[in-house]
């Protein structure tokens, strides 16, 4: 279910249009805290070249019943927690978003299928000004952060697999 070929993929990005030239994504990848786990994540880096901000205001995947955008914040006695940000994130215009661990990421929760390393999952990026935009990210059990990117979040992981 969730292996897509990358062909297929390539595809879904030439048709998403012109604003997507504008928006662009690296770094992506997804993961779950195990096998057995009913929930995951995709964490990704989203790029802005126009001089117009966008808003990615949703998400999509046939990989679980229910898709969000999450953020985690600090509640009381500085304990992080994981919220449903219903606003979405703001792509300033010659910005970017990176989406990683402990910070902005898209959650499926209610999985429909195991996540496994090197499958890859179909999500459709939903953004106020660019509309959809389909991307192939890859499952990525292993990897333990983003890259390096930072974005003014801690990293703290609330260990619900993401």
């Amino acid at each position: 279910m969730f292996k897509k070929s990358l062909i297929a993929g390539a595809a879904a990005l030439m048709l998403a249009g012109p604003a997507f030239a504008e928006i662009t994504v690296e770094d992506a990848y997804a993961r779950s805290a195990s096998p057995a786990a009913k929930s995951g994540a995709a964490f990704i880096v989203l790029r802005n070249s126009s001089d117009t901000e966008d808003r990615l205001i949703g998400a999509s995947s046939d990989i679980a019943e229910r898709v969000e955008l999450h953020t985690h914040i600090s509640g009381d006695n500085g304990v992080m927690r994981m919220v449903h940000v219903e606003e979405g994130f703001v792509l300033p215009a010659g910005g970017m978003i990176a989406m990683r661990r402990g910070a902005e990421h898209v959650m499926f929760m209610g999985l429909n299928d195991a996540m496994e390393q090197g499958d890859t999952v179909t999500v459709t990026l939903t953004f106020e000004k660019a509309g959809d935009i389909v991307v192939e990210v890859p499952v990525d059990l292993e990897r333990q952060d983003h890259g390096g990117m930072q974005h003014g979040h801690g990293g703290m992981n609330n260990g619900a697999g993401n």
